[in-house]
């Protein structure tokens, strides 16, 4: 037996305020029947898993022991680095290298780690 991945699930103090920013993030709308002040809300990825967003009392203290890794697909890593910075996000931990290598660790508005790492084509052009 097996098991699949069904859904990512992010505890949060208000998820339909940071569904709706990770909505701006992977540029996918959240589930039609999420509203403000839902105790869940949702974002389904093209892939068929289901990013959840559950409004939970306790506040994050700790790095994240899990964390997504963001590759844009039409933009270079610090162009994308900067239009999440430009939407709310915060640098956490710059690990870009002078040779173009790297990643960029954020953080989403609530404090939740993510990576931003270089684009199939900066990749590409460095192989």
């Amino acid at each position: 037996m097996t098991s699949i991945i069904h859904s990512i699930t992010v505890d949060t103090r208000d998820s339909y305020e940071i569904a709706s920013w990770w909505s701006k993030v992977l540029g996918l709308p959240l589930h039609p029947d999420d509203n403000p002040g839902d105790p869940e809300s949702l974002i389904e990825m093209p892939n068929g898993i289901r990013y959840l967003f559950i409004n939970v009392p306790e506040g994050k203290d700790l790095k994240n022991r899990l964390h997504l890794d963001l590759q844009p697909t039409d933009a270079t890593r610090d162009e994308e680095v900067e239009r999440l910075v430009g939407i709310g996000a915060t640098v956490f931990d710059d690990q870009r290298r002078p040779d173009g290598t790297g990643w960029v660790t954020l953080r989403d508005p609530e404090g939740n780690e993510f990576c931003v790492e270089r684009s199939a084509a900066e990749r590409a052009a460095t192989s």
